[in-house]
């Protein structure tokens, strides 16, 4: 059975509801005096849910010292602390490890299941069986192009290859002539389609690199060796926080003038970019993806909802940040929640 057909097939017109609605349905889903609706549905008291106690886990990709999950983690924990939700978050850049995770959830009977979908074959025959069991998924950060046809109901993130095409754009406005583009996870799809969508629109020439993410000392080398090799490269492209703030042990290591621009942000990454150590960041907003993802789970459990109407992604990015507006974004990175 095509699994996109089956999930069509749940998803009934009356309750699909476009991206923005359900967002305005997860402002309203507390209520106030703790009345209970006429329907007898969600009641609220204090901005904090009284449904019946769900459980929902969230398994993602993440490696080792990669704080780029803290705040997709930390949106996930603000959205089950509002709406009565046991979150149970668990994680490994092992793509057979992590199907391993989401059937451990299967077994526990959780009420919903929040997936990145970084390697997609290798999630294909646990979700299928997620989907036999009456678990609800959805995906966030990772598998915009393969959310559908693995059955799943909403997907919260960014188009990696529009978010690449940016980058791109961005380097040729900046003055780049030669960027080398690191991918510290091999395989993760995500990951190339960052460099591919750059390299597409980006007017200079561009170099792939890769690396072990789950090793800094290894990564700052090989960054050091090969802009020792290519005194040519202008620009370093990274695709996440703690490898772009390595670049810059890197830039120093290796003697280069190349400048740093970079995916995803954290503190660190935010002050760099006030200092001027680091160029510009592309923005995701990975706690708005852990906050959606969940809050999802409990709008379709509750109240029947498809988030994006359960036919389009919602969308949490691209958004540049550089000098121009970095201060206030720093406000809330600061905070651990961009």
């Amino acid at each position: 059975m095509d699994r996109r057909s089956s999930r069509s097939r749940r998803l009934a017109p009356a309750v699909a509801v476009a991206a923005a609605a359900a967002l305005t349905l997860a402002g309203c889903s507390s209520g106030s005096g703790g009345k209970k609706s006429d329907e007898g549905g969600s009641a609220a008291s204090a901005g904090k849910a009284t449904t019946p106690r769900m459980t929902v886990a969230l398994v993602t990709h993440q490696g080792p010292g990669d704080t780029f999950w803290d705040i997709v983690r930390k949106g996930a924990e603000a959205a089950a602390a509002k709406d009565n939700i046991k979150l149970v978050y668990s994680a490994d850049p092992n793509a057979g490890n992590q199907a391993n995770l989401v059937q451990n959830a299967i077994d526990q009977k959780v009420d919903g299941i929040a997936v990145t979908l970084a390697k997609p074959d290798a999630m294909k025959s646990v979700l299928a069986k997620a989907e036999s069991s009456g678990i609800p998924v959805v995906g966030l950060n990772s598998g915009m192009g393969d959310w559908q046809e693995l059955g799943l109901m909403s997907f919260f993130g960014q188009d990696e290859s529009v978010s690449g095409e940016a980058f791109g754009k961005k380097l040729n406005e900046v003055g780049a002539k030669k960027t080398v583009c690191v991918i510290h996870e091999q395989g993760n799809v995500g990951l190339t389609q960052r460099c591919d969508g750059l390299k597409k629109t980006f007017k200079g020439s561009t170099q792939i690199l890769y690396v072990n993410g789950t090793d800094m000392p290894s990564v700052k080398s090989t960054i050091t060796a090969k802009l020792k090799q290519d005194s040519g490269i202008d620009y370093v492209a990274t695709l996440g926080a703690p490898i772009a703030m390595t670049a810059v042990q890197s830039v120093g290591d290796a003697g280069s003038k190349a400048k740093i621009a970079t995916f995803d942000l954290n503190k660190d990454l935010t002050g760099a970019i006030q200092k001027g150590t680091i160029e510009f960041a592309v923005d995701q907003q990975p706690y708005l993806q852990g906050y959606l993802a969940v809050d999802s789970l409990w709008l379709f459990k509750n109240n029947g909802n498809y988030s994006g109407g359960g036919e389009q992604p919602v969308l949490t990015g691209p958004a540049f940040v550089d000098k121009s507006n970095v201060d206030r974004v720093a406000e809330f990175a600061a905070k651990g929640t961009r």
